[in-house]
């Protein structure tokens, strides 16, 4: 079950003024945009969230909020997203795009709706990764700047996942942070002591 936080009115507003600008449209790398025929409409806005790479000691990586994305339909199935961004100005459009993460997201948005506990659905990107998951989150809180996975979150990762890493798994924060972190930890440097 999903209970999704609504998108601020500006983001939507951009990414409805996008559609409907046929040079937005017409110049985005989204070649099924391009070509769909019938309307168009953004749903399933989704706050996308980006992992910190480093975090004090002990505690678990800060996210930050750093977008929006809507699923663009077209008829029964979702076939391009739009992202937007904040700027001085407020919320703003920022690019269309297609790809593996649309269906994926998707995909994992059906799945994420079977299961029994409510969940707040974010996006969470690890950009050093190339990873992008869907992040079930437990609380009722809305989504602040700045937040950490809490311990009753599931991170399901999108496909592509990097090696090592099955997608469309549900995976408890305490078993894929650890991972994450890891991954992301900076190499140590040449002629230094191996960690113990």
């Amino acid at each position: 079950m999903l209970r999704p936080s609504p998108a601020p009115a500006p983001a939507l507003r951009s990414v409805l003024a996008a559609l409907g600008s046929p040079t937005a449209v017409r110049e985005a790398r989204t070649p099924a945009l391009r070509a769909a025929q019938g309307p168009l409409s953004p749903e399933l806005p989704l706050p996308v969230h980006v992992l910190g790479v480093t975090g004090a000691p002990g505690q678990p990586p800060l996210t930050r909020l750093a977008g929006w994305r809507f699923l663009i339909r077209n008829g029964e199935r979702a076939i391009a997203a739009a992202d937007t961004m904040l700027t001085p100005d407020g919320w703003s459009f920022s690019h269309f795009f297609e790809g593996p993460y649309v269906t994926s997201t998707e995909r994992a948005l059906l799945q994420a709706e079977a299961l029994p506990v409510p969940y707040q659905p974010r996006l969470l990107s690890v950009p050093e990764l190339y990873m992008l998951t869907l992040w079930l989150h437990a609380g009722p809180e809305a989504d602040g700047p700045a937040t950490a996975p809490a311990a009753a979150d599931l991170l399901v990762p999108l496909a592509p996942a990097p090696p090592g890493i099955a997608a469309h798994r549900p995976y408890q924060v305490a078993d894929l942070l650890p991972v994450l972190s890891t991954r992301l930890a900076p190499p140590p440097l040449l002629g230094s002591a191996a960690p113990a």
